[in-house]
């Protein structure tokens, strides 16, 4: 546990799913829900945000989505980021966040794409707006069932990537680019 804050940022384990399922149903206006046995079935991709008394107060799973014949451009999805109300603020977002996101380096993943209204949550870490049609996979494999929108382009939600490559800094730490 870092000392300087009353959480730690691991992979989630098998007695997490209940309390990862419950955030999420507790975060259902912003996020899609997923059963039990969904959360189970990708416990791996996973990590939590665990309280100093040992409650799950965060998560964040990924997804990947392959682009066939280039295995370079495969891209991850940040999924399920959410942090309890009372622990918004402090850090536990996005520790989260980098966390995944080193993990998804050591991937050799060619981009991190996230569907989100934190906008300026992601930009803070490196990412950028993209348009929703250059991820047309996810579009097709997901979106397209989405229950809470009518069609993927109807969705408030804002599509954001992190490009990522061995010689990209740390995100969250670069700095800004100069203007000319």
């Amino acid at each position: 546990m870092n000392p300087s804050r009353d959480f730690t940022v691991r992979p989630a384990r098998c007695e997490d799913a209940r309390a990862i399922h419950a955030l999420i149903r507790r975060h259902s206006d912003a996020l899609l829900a997923r059963s039990i046995g969904n959360v189970l079935e990708n416990l791996d991709r996973f990590l939590v945000a665990e309280a100093a008394d040992g409650t799950v107060v965060g998560s964040l799973a990924y997804g990947l989505w392959p682009e066939i014949g280039d295995e370079s451009r495969t891209s991850a999805e940040l999924q399920s980021v959410c942090v309890e109300a009372s622990w918004r603020r402090r850090g536990v977002g996005r520790a989260l966040a980098l966390a995944q996101i080193e993990r998804l380096r050591a991937l050799h993943v060619g981009q991190i794409v996230v569907l989100t209204y934190a906008i300026g949550f992601f930009e803070s870490l490196g990412f950028r707006a993209i348009d929703k049609r250059t991820i047309m996979y996810k579009l097709y494999t997901g979106c397209v069932n989405c229950p809470k929108h009518e069609n993927p382009f109807t969705c408030p939600e804002s599509a954001m990537a992190l490009p990522l490559s061995p010689a990209d800094p740390t995100p969250g730490t670069h700095a800004p680019e100069a203007r000319t």
